[in-house]
C-alpha cells in the first residue's frame, strides 16, 4: 500500500485519522495503525521488524547503563552488527553469493533469493542512528517500548523515508496529545506531493520504461537523451513527491519531519547537489560514517578515503548491483575533483556553466542508476554520445509524446526549480510565520500557503489519473 493509491487515500487514511484524533492514547493508535499499514503489504515481515525493535530497545539500555565504556561499546557494536546483518542477509546475500560463484566456480554457494522487506534500508538506518545517539549521550534511552516502536514503525516514514532521527521527534512523541493545528498545512504538503508523484513522475515514466527496454541497436541519440531526461524528472518527482506526502502526513499527526529535497537540479556543483538531494540520507552518512572516520580532519589521503567509503556505501545502500556501486563511486569521484580545484573554477565561471556541468553529471549518473546492468548502461551512454547521428525521433517515441507527457515534461522542468515559491510570492500567498523550528527544519525560505481551489484541482486531477490507469510505479518502494 503506497500513499499514492486509492485504497490509502480513501480507506486507510480517513479511518486511521478518525481513530487517531478520537483516541485518548495517540501513541498507541499510531503504533497500531502503522503495524496494520506495514502488515498489509508485508505480512509476516512485520514480526521481523517487531523483533528488531525489541532487541534494539533492550540493547539500547545496555548501551546507556553498562558500568564500563568497554561494555557500552561492545553493546553498540553488537546492535549495529545485528541490524546490518539482517539488512545484509535480505538485501545482499544473493548478490555476494552470485559474484563469489563467478569468481570461484569450483565451490558454488547457494544464491539466496528472498523478497526484500519493505523499507528495510530506511528502518535499519533509523535503528542504528538511535543506538548510536544513545551511546553518544545525544539522547537518553527511551523508557517506553511503545513509544520506541511507534517511532520505528511510524508509517509516514517507514517504507521510503525521510530518515527521521529519534532525537528530532522525541519531544513530539512524548506529547501524547499532540498539536493538530497544522492539519491544513499537512494536507497542502500531501496534495502537492501527490501531484508531483502522479501528474509528473507517473506520466513521464513511460519514456524511460520504453527507452531502457530497447536493444542497443534500436537506441538512437535523441531517444536515449529523451529517456534519460524523463528518468531524471521521474526519480526526482517520484521520491520528492513521496517525501512531501510523508512530511504532510507527519504534520497531520503532530510531528515535524526534516525536509528531504531542496531543488537539487538547480545545483552548480555535485557538492551542492548532495546538499540538496535526499538530505536525510546525506546527513546520516555525514554524521554516522564520514565524521567518525575522521572527516576531512585527518589529512588529504584519509579525506579521499573517507569520501570514497561514504559514496561507495551510498551506492550500495540503494541496491545490490554493480550499477549502484559504480554510481556511488562516480559521484564520489566528482566530489574529489571539485575538492581538488574544479569547484573553485566553477565558482569563477558564469553560473550557467556550473549548472550545465552539474546537470550533465547527474543525468549521466541516473543512466547508471536506472540500467539493469553495467553493459546496458555503457550501451545507453554510448547512444547518448553519438551526437553526430542525431536525427528526428522514431515513430514509437513520437507516439509516446502525447499532450499529457509533453505537459508533464514541461511542468517537471519548471517545478524542478523553485518556481512554485516564486509564483506563490508573486500571487501574494500567505507566508507562515516561524513556528519554533519549522522553517529551520523544513524550509529556510519560509512556507507559503497554496490556495484551496488550486489544491482541490490538483487533488481531483491526481485521483482521476490514478483511477484511470494501472501505471503507478514507486522507485524507492523496495529500498
Amino acid at each position: 500500500m503506497v500513499f499514492s493509491s486509492i485504497i490509502f487515500i480513501f480507506y486507510f487514511l480517513p479511518v486511521f485519522l478518525l481513530g487517531y484524533y478520537l483516541s485518548g492514547w495517540r501513541t498507541g493508535a499510531l503504533l497500531a495503525g502503522s503495524a496494520v499499514f506495514y502488515a498489509w503489504g508485508e505480512g509476516a515481515y512485520v514480526f521481523l521488524l517487531g523483533a528488531l525493535i525489541v532487541l534494539n530497545y533492550a540493547g539500547s539500555w545496555i548501551v546507556a547503563l553498562a558500568p564500563s565504556e568497554r561494555r557500552r561499546r561492545a553493546a553498540l557494536i553488537g546492535l549495529i552488527v545485528l541490524d546490518l546483518g539482517v539488512l545484509g542477509f535480505f538485501k545482499y546475500a544473493g548478490f555476494v553469493a552470485h559474484n563469489l560463484n563467478l569468481a570461484l566456480p569450483g565451490a558454488p554457494l547457494p544464491e539466496v533469493k528472498l523478497a526484500l522487506p519493505l523499507g528495510i534500508s530506511f528502518f535499519t538506518f533509523q535503528l542504528i542512528s538511535y543506538v548510536a545517539d544513545v551511546y553518544a549521550r545525544r539522547v537518553p534511552a527511551e523508557p517506553s517500548l511503545t513509544r520506541f516502536a511507534a517511532y520505528i514503525l511510524m508509517f509516514p516514514h517507514l517504507i521510503a523515508g525521510p530518515i527521521v532521527r529519534f532525537v528530532n521527534i522525541r519531544e513530539e512523541l512524548h506529547a501524547d496529545r499532540r498539536e493538530t493545528g497544522r492539519l491544513g498545512l499537512g494536507l497542502q504538503y500531501f496534495i502537492i506531493g501527490l501531484c508531483q508523484k502522479v501528474l509528473i513522475a507517473n506520466t513521464v515514466a513511460v519514456l524511460p520504461e520504453h527507452t531502457f527496454s530497447l536493444a542497443p541497436a534500436a537506441l538512437d541519440p535523441a531517444t536515449a537523451w529523451l529517456g534519460a531526461i524523463g528518468y531524471t524528472l521521474q526519480i526526482y518527482f517520484d521520491f520528492g513527491g513521496y517525501s512531501n506526502m510523508a512530511i504532510g502526513l507527519a504534520f497531520m499527526l503532530g510531528f515535524t519531519f526534516p525536509k528531504n529535497f531542496d531543488y537539487p537540479y538547480v545545483s552548480r556543483s555535485i557538492t551542492e547537489f548532495w546538499r540538496r538531494w535526499h538530505i536525510s540520507l546525506s546527513s546520516w552518512f555525514r554524521d554516522y560514517v564520514y565524521i567518525p572516520l575522521g572527516g576531512n580532519r585527518a589529512g588529504r589521503a584519509k579525506t579521499v578515503r573517507n569520501l570514497l567509503v561514504v559514496f561507495l556505501l551510498t551506492g550500495v545502500w540503494h541496491g545490490a548491483a554493480w550499477t549502484f556501486v559504480v554510481w556511488g563511486l562516480y559521484h564520489g569521484a566528482f566530489l574529489l575533483l571539485e575538492r581538488a580545484g574544479l569547484r573553485a573554477a566553477l565558482e569563477r565561471a558564469p553560473g550557467a556553466v556550473g549548472h550545465a556541468y552539474a546537470l550533465l553529471v547527474v543525468i549521466v549518473g541516473w543512466v547508471l542508476f536506472r540500467a539493469e546492468t553495467l553493459p546496458q548502461a555503457l550501451d545507453y551512454l554510448e547512444a547518448m554520445a553519438r551526437l553526430d547521428r542525431l536525427g528526428p525521433l522514431p515513430l514509437d517515441m513520437r507516439l509516446l509524446l502525447d499532450r499529457e507527457t509533453l505537459a508533464a515534461l514541461a511542468f517537471g522542468a519548471v517545478f524542478s526549480a523553485p518556481a512554485l515559491p516564486w509564483l506563490l510570492a508573486r500571487l501574494g500567498a500567505t507566508r507562515l510565520p516561524p513556528a519554533h523550528t519549522l522553517e529551520a527544519r523544513l524550509d529556510t525560505q519560509g512556507v507559503r500557503v497554496v490556495s484551496a481551489p488550486v489544491l482541490l484541482a490538483g487533488f481531483v486531477l491526481s485521483i482521476a489519473l490514478l483511477a484511470g490507469t494501472t501505471l503507478n510505479p514507486f522507485l524507492y518502494f523496495r529500498f
